[in-house]
């Protein structure tokens, strides 16, 4: 701690991201990485943009990545949306950070699960933004009505499907959510929902409460680009713009514009990478089940699992001895659970050979 922090530094907890280690040829299950590669196109677009435009690099880039917010309100434009429902930013995260500096920081508390992505409390920290965590249920998934009856708040934010256990929620309790709660803004975030669950933003044209958040990250295998976007009523748009415009006015360089761009235009390997996944989550489920383990339903690039019979660190100390990572959180609801990411099948697969051996060991 350094005399010169200001009292807001001193009081954070940061952000624990996932371990990027730098030891070659491990099994990394451990950040939700795409074990695919983005879209060819994407990369096309990008090599596109640094060899015949090299010389614009002097420039500054679009600073409302008008190129981008045009691709994917194109993507939605059956449901409504225009580039003026679109938001885009350095990685969700940072949206994320928007809107909760635009959207959520009013008087009354915030609402968000006890067990979900671990960013929020941290800004609620940075942005002193008052809150109040609904539990999940014994089954860990999202009660629509525990929210409904938590009282007056300064807004709603869970992601869909949730983090760290998979599980998602249903459209229809979604939209019951949001229709319930018209003076409030209901965030969602949905940064796995390309991995099986049906996205909300068919919604924001009838609910002028309702912002969508999204990742190239994830599904779009984009994660070293850091794109995230948002889509909401023009009016919310607004209020996220000006935060970013006195913040950062150019979030996206010109690489991460043409190459967001070129990877939303490609639904077709988008749809053929996710199915991809999800067919090796299925496997990979199957696999830990015959072992014992007790595994959430997911609904994303990753798995909830406990063994009902084993210490979860000591599970995943054994697998880290083997070169194979996952991660563990320290949430006492959570703490015999191992979150892992879905690999390639051989990566699944080279999991589901080793954990008999420390299964076998581990008590």
């Amino acid at each position: 701690m350094s005399k010169f922090w200001s009292s807001i530094v001193s009081k954070l907890t940061p952000y624990i991201p996932g371990e990027q280690p730098k030891i070659d040829n491990l099994i990394k299950l451990n950040t939700n990485e795409n074990p695919y590669g983005p879209s060819p196109l994407a990369v096309a677009a990008i090599e596109r943009e640094i060899n015949s435009s090299g010389a614009s690099l002097r420039l500054y880039p679009n600073p409302d990545s008008e190129q981008l917010k045009l691709a994917i309100a194109k993507q939605h434009a059956q449901h409504g949306i225009t580039p003026a429902h679109v938001f885009v930013g350095n990685g969700s995260d940072e949206v994320l950070a928007h809107a909760f500096q635009a959207l959520l920081k009013h008087d009354d508390p915030i609402l968000y699960p006890d067990i979900t992505y671990s960013f929020y409390p941290v800004y609620c920290g940075l942005y002193h933004i008052a809150y109040k965590t609904i539990p999940l249920a014994d089954d860990f998934t999202l009660r629509v009505d525990d929210y409904l009856n938590a009282g007056k708040n300064g807004g709603i934010i869970f992601p869909n499907p949730n983090a760290p256990t998979g599980c998602l929620l249903p459209l229809s309790e979604v939209e019951r959510l949001v229709a319930a709660q018209p003076d409030s803004v209901v965030i969602v975030d949905e940064a796995y929902i390309d991995f099986g669950g049906k996205s909300a933003i068919p919604l924001v044209s009838r609910y002028p409460n309702l912002l969508i958040i999204q990742t190239m990250s994830k599904s779009y295998s984009l994660a070293g680009l850091r794109v995230g976007f948002a889509i909401g009523h023009p009016d919310l748009i607004a209020g996220l713009t000006r935060v970013k415009d006195s913040f950062n006015s150019y979030p996206l360089d010109r690489m991460a514009i043409a190459g967001a761009t070129a990877a939303i235009e490609d639904k077709a390997y988008l749809d053929q990478t996710c199915q991809a996944v999800i067919n090796s989550r299925d496997k990979l489920v199957a696999g830990m089940t015959a072992l014992g383990f007790e595994v959430l339903p997911s609904a994303a690039n990753f798995i909830l699992a406990r063994h009902p019979q084993h210490d979860a660190v000591k599970i995943a100390a054994g697998l880290r001895s083997d070169g194979i990572l996952v991660r563990h959180f320290k949430d006492a609801r959570i703490n015999q659970f191992l979150r892992i990411t879905i690999g390639t099948d051989a990566a699944c697969q080279a999991l589901l050979e080793a954990l008999p051996r420390h299964l076998a060991g581990v008590n």
